[in-house]
């Protein structure tokens, strides 16, 4: 039923990664998809599952992320979106709106509805009343660890990270506005075609402070997500007074 009866021209791996490939394929009429699938057994989290059940949630509400063509918890195929490495040099407008309109989607409480990931990292999404809390025992302090167990980081690092962790509540504010976040936003995640906007893929989503996207996508990119970028975010929702202070806390 997906090929109807359209054969594949055409397929390249683009990428092998926690035991599940990515391939982009093209049938005989042209149309191109993204298939993933997993190399061998299952993985103890189904990153699968969790990036389908994230992109039928996210498909209901937006037409930046990629649709879903077809899946089961094995595999799921997705609409391509074709991009190349131009973006422009100052913050284009449709990128910076479908931000906003993510950002603009609130809960009562932080967390999601099931766990999502970034790579092979499970995150725990679990509902909490309080961000400081939450990003606390469900963001930082599970990343501090696993950096350790893999790399120990030495004993001036951490113990400035462990206090960072022990007086949290005295720098970010422990109940903004839980909005939406695609969860994963770096600039790899964000495709560009003739310095156009043209979609989001890979999600991560939960609810929480939107600051942390933006502080996110300036560390990575600092040069395109720039002050004039806070600028026109801010007019549309207003930063915190003091998150310049805060920023490089959520970016560790």
């Amino acid at each position: 039923n997906l090929l109807n009866k359209q054969k594949i021209i055409k397929y390249q791996l683009l990428q092998i990664s926690f035991n599940i490939a990515c391939i982009k394929f093209q049938l005989s009429n042209s149309e191109k998809y993204i298939a993933k699938f997993f190399l061998n057994k299952k993985n103890v989290f189904n990153a699968i599952k969790s990036e389908t059940e994230n992109l039928l949630y996210l498909n209901k509400k937006f037409d930046f992320f990629p649709k879903l063509i077809k899946f089961n918890d094995n595999y799921l195929i997705i609409q391509y979106f074709e991009n190349d490495n131009y973006k422009p040099n100052t913050t284009n407008l449709d990128f910076l709106e479908s931000i906003v309109k993510i950002h603009s989607i609130s809960n009562n409480l932080y967390g999601f509805n099931f766990n999502t990931q970034i790579g092979a990292l499970e995150q725990i999404n679990d509902f909490e009343n309080s961000w400081v809390n939450f990003f606390t025992n469900k963001r930082l302090n599970p990343i501090f660890e696993l950096a350790n167990m893999s790399n120990n980081m030495g004993s001036f690092v951490n113990e400035k990270i462990s206090f960072i962790l022990k007086n949290i509540n005295n720098f970010i504010p422990d109940h903004p506005s839980a909005l939406l976040l695609h969860g994963d936003m770096w600039e790899g995640n964000i495709l560009f075609k003739q310095n156009r906007f043209i979609g989001f893929i890979d999600p991560g989503s939960f609810f929480g402070h939107n600051e942390m996207e933006i502080a996110y996508l300036r560390w990575f990119n600092p040069a395109f997500i720039d002050s004039m970028f806070l600028e026109k975010y801010n007019n549309y929702i207003k930063l915190g007074k003091n998150y310049l202070n805060y920023e490089p806390i959520y970016q560790l």
